[in-house]
């Protein structure tokens, strides 16, 4: 277990053993939750959480339909291409 203190400036620093082990680099927002007896800190996501629902139709295609095969194909090939260009 590993402790910590509150500064005059209400931060608290999070040992380093813990930022290393869960890989958190300055600048790593949290969110802090209330849990009645403490306080829980948990990373905040990089993007907004969002559905299907909000996001299906917002990348318009004005050529014809493609088939899944074809669209499974252009992601392969994607990550191919971005592969090899980090050797």
């Amino acid at each position: 277990m590993e402790t910590t203190k509150l500064s005059s400036d209400g931060q608290v620093t999070i040992p380093q053993v813990l930022r290393e082990m869960h890989q958190w680099k300055v600048g790593q927002e949290f969110v802090a939750i209330d849990t009645g007896d403490g306080v829980l800190l948990k990373p905040k996501p990089p993007f907004v959480e969002t559905t299907l629902d909000t996001v299906a139709g917002c990348l318009k295609h004005d050529g014809t339909p493609v088939s899944l095969k074809e669209m499974e194909e252009a992601i392969r090939r994607g990550v191919e291409e971005t592969w090899h260009d980090r050797r």
